[in-house]
This record gives structure tokens, C-alpha cells and sequence, in this order.
């Protein structure tokens, strides 16, 4: 959640910020505007209030002298109807506001560049030069159907479009992968967590998906659980409504988990193979930090991410993403962009975000430190994509005959 606060005491620079990451004009001046009735309302309130207090005081004072007391009863029985309605008023601003603020998305930190779409998002680095090969090379989806890896008819006829069988040593790679990538975070000092695939939809506010991006999720029929749109939901939330003693911090998880998405937005794009499909599995990075370790905390989880892409052998560059490519929650973002070879591009394997204090707000997660409360800092990140990186060292590791050779770092796993 937005920290309303800086709409009094820095609207200007809140406002760049917001229209930025394309908040519409007209959803920050009903922002503005409910914040301004519900500051003026609860000021009324108060003046009631005290008025309430005040000839409460002259009652009992002048009751105590013998005083006929009638008309200043009448007077504070008057008041006090207006209270009550005036407090339903405050409370009713309150509960606009609310709801207006849980669309908001979070403001750019500032040093996001700014930009309209992906486009504009700023190269930082390339790391490993693609291979030069002497034949054409082929796109993952016939290698993987050639070599009997990956069955696109079988997942279509089971569960529709966007879903995908894996077979054999397909299979067996995608299993390696997961088991490669947990080992190597917890070596970087993660920790092994293993939640559960649905949650509440408390549990989704907490994280920013709710109640803004409701048609991109698989809700149960007649419970409150949703399937979950990556494991960065449950895993953050394991601390919400929670203060964490300072001496605990940084927190730092890793999780595996499928990831079930309907893609609501995205008609028409990369409708073959496995980049974009309804289910695909994950393994992620969690970190929960202090206010002024999170920067440190950011760097470390990409190159925790990036690491892995080099010993894996797979080309690949860090994007910084612009304002109009940021998602709802972040603050700022690094993208990791992967060669295929294939297609002939970089595709993003990897997303990396600090959201600062926004998600801890929506889920109070607080750290206590020199006696005060303080919101907690929430980053995640894919560490990786499991089915793009299959897609990733097929492409890049093909042979001229069709067959795909294994990174040495993950022959023991296989």
C-alpha cells in the first residue's frame, strides 16, 4: 500500500511518481480528494468531540452547585447524534480511500529511468557472448517435440491451450533444474521453505495482487483460495501481522513452486511453445530487511540470479526497468534477459524487485528495533524460471543433428 502520508507532505513529487508508472489522471484526483474530505472530516470529528468533553465537564460541575442542568443535557444529547453521524461519515471516507489506495500502485524509486513500455528499459550489463554456431539454429519447440522432450498436443488435449507435457530426459532436466537452483540459493545463504500452492485473499492483498489484478488469477469455486501466481505470495506473507525482532533480519527464503496464471492480458503473445503458458514452475527468492538494507539486499539476489545463469553457461544482460514497465508492487526492478538462440533474442528468465515498504504495509510486517515498529523492506525474484531455462540451454546447447548437450553443472543432478 501507498504510504498516504506523502500526499501532504510532498504531493508534487508523489504524483510524478505515480503518473510515472501510468496512474490515471482521474484515479489521483479521487485520491486526492477523498484523502482532503477525510482529513476535514475527521477535524470536524474532533471538534465534536471535544465539545462533547468540554460541556460534559460543565454538566457535572453545575449539577454538583444545584444548577438547573436541562438545556446543557439537551445541548449534548443534540451533539452527540452529531457525532455518531459525523463518525459514520469518517469512517466511510476512511473505507473509500482504503479502497482507492489498494489499486494505487507503488512509486518508482529515484533512480528508475523513465520510459512508456519495455522498450525503454536500460541495459546495465551483458554478461557471456552468445555462441556462433555453423547451422541455423532451432527454436525450442521443434527440438523439444523432435527429441520427444515436449508434447504440445498431449497438454492441449488434457487442459487446453498454454499447457504442455515433459518427457524423458525433458523431464528429467526440469527436475534437475529445480534441484540445482535450491542447492545453489542455499548455498548463498537462503533458506528451504515449502508452502502451500493456495492461499486467501488476504494473503494475495498482502502481496499487491488483490483486488487489482483479480481476472489474472484461478480462484476456487464457492472458497476464498486462489491458486497461486507465484510462490512470492505465500512465502512473503509467512511473516504478515507479524514484528520481527531487528537482530533477525535480513530473512532471506527460497521456495519452489508451480505457478498458475491465466494471462488474462495477453492474447496473442507467444502462443507457441512454453514462454507464456497457464502453469509453469518456479524457484524464487524471498527477503525480508530492514529499511536501509534493501538496496544491498536488491544486488545481492541478482547476482545470486545472475551467477547461476554464467555457471550455467546461458548468454544473458541486466535490465534496469523503466517507470512504465515496472509492475504494481515494485519500487524498483532488474530484469534478467536470457539469449535463445532460436528466436534470435533476449527474453526475460529473471525479475528481481524491491518493493520497499509497500507490500509490508498491505501485510503489516513489521521489525522492532530501538524500541519502535518499523514497516519492513520486501524484495523477490525469480531464481529462475524453470521452464524458460530448460527453454534457455536447449536452444543454446543444440547440436547441428538435433540433439542438446547438458551443462556440466547439472550432469550429477541427472
Amino acid at each position: 500500500m501507498i504510504n498516504l502520508r506523502l500526499i501532504e507532505t510532498n504531493f508534487d513529487e508523489f504524483n510524478a511518481k505515480l503518473k510515472a508508472k501510468k496512474v490515471d489522471n482521474g484515479v489521483l484526483k479521487e485520491l486526492l480528494d477523498t484523502y482532503n474530505k477525510l482529513k476535514s472530516a475527521k477535524n470536524e470529528l474532533e471538534n465534536l468531540q471535544n465539545i462533547q468533553n468540554t460541556k460534559s465537564k460543565e454538566v457535572g460541575i453545575l449539577a454538583r452547585s444545584g444548577e438547573n442542568v436541562s438545556m446543557l443535557k439537551k445541548e449534548l444529547e443534540e451533539n452527540k447524534i452529531k457525532l455518531s453521524k459525523q463518525n459514520e461519515i469518517v469512517l466511510n471516507l476512511d473505507q473509500s480511500l482504503n479502497e482507492i489506495a489498494a489499486k494505487v500502485p507503488n512509486i518508482i524509486d529515484d533512480d528508475v529511468p523513465l520510459g512508456e513500455d519495455e522498450n525503454e528499459n536500460v541495459c546495465i550489463k551483458r554478461i557471456l557472448e552468445p555462441k556462433k554456431f555453423d547451422f541455423t539454429p532451432k527454436e525450442h519447440w521443434e527440438l523439444g517435440v523432435n527429441l520427444g522432450w515436449i508434447d504440445f498436443e498431449r497438454g492441449a488435449k488434457i487442459s487446453g491451450s498454454r499447457f504442455s507435457v515433459l518427457f524423458g530426459d525433458g523431464a528429467k532436466l526440469s527436475r534437475a533444474l529445480v534441484d540445482y537452483m535450491i542447492e545453489f540459493n542455499q548455498k548463498r545463504g537462503f533458506k528451504l521453505v515449502n508452502v502451500p500452492f493456495l492461499v486467501s485473499s488476504k494473503t494475495l492483498f498482502g502481496t499487491g495482487q488483490l483486488p487489482k489484478f483479480a481476472d489474472d488469477l484461478y480462484k476456487i469455486e464457492n472458497e476464498n483460495l486462489y491458486l497461486i501466481p507465484t510462490s512470492e505470495v505465500p512465502v512473503t506473507n509467512l511473516y504478515a501481522d507479524e514484528i520481527i525482532p531487528a537482530q533477525n533480519l535480513p530473512i532471506q527464503m527460497t521456495c519452489y513452486s508451480a505457478c498458475f496464471r491465466q494471462e488474462a492480458g495477453s492474447a496473442g503473445k507467444d502462443t507457441r511453445g512454453m514462454i507464456r503458458q497457464h502453469q509453469f514452475e518456479k524457484v524464487e527468492l524471498v527477503a525480508i530487511t530492514k529499511q536501509d538494507e534493501s538496496e544491498k539486499m536488491l544486488e545481492l539476489m541478482v547476482n545470486c540470479a545472475s551467477d547461476m545463469l554464467s555457471e550455467l553457461g546461458l548468454p544473458h544482460r541486466h535490465m534496469k526497468l523503466c517507470s512504465g514497465d515496472l509492475g504494481f508492487s515494485a519500487a524498483k526492478t532488474i530484469d534478467l534477459e536470457v539469449w535463445l538462440p532460436g528466436q534470435g533474442k533476449f527474453r526475460e528468465i529473471s525479475s528481481i524487485s524491491n518493493t520497499r515498504d509497500f507490500q509490508a504495509r498491505r501485510a503489516k510486517i513489521r521489525y522492532k528495533d530501538e524500541g519502535k515498529n518499523i514497516l519492513a523492506h520486501t524484495l523477490n525474484g525469480s531464481s529462475l524460471a524453470v521452464g524458460r531455462t530448460l527453454i534457455a540451454i536447449m536452444e543454446n546447447y543444440q547440436n547441428k543433428d538435433g540433439s542438446i548437450n547438458i551443462p556440466s553443472v547439472l550432469k550429477k543432478y541427472m
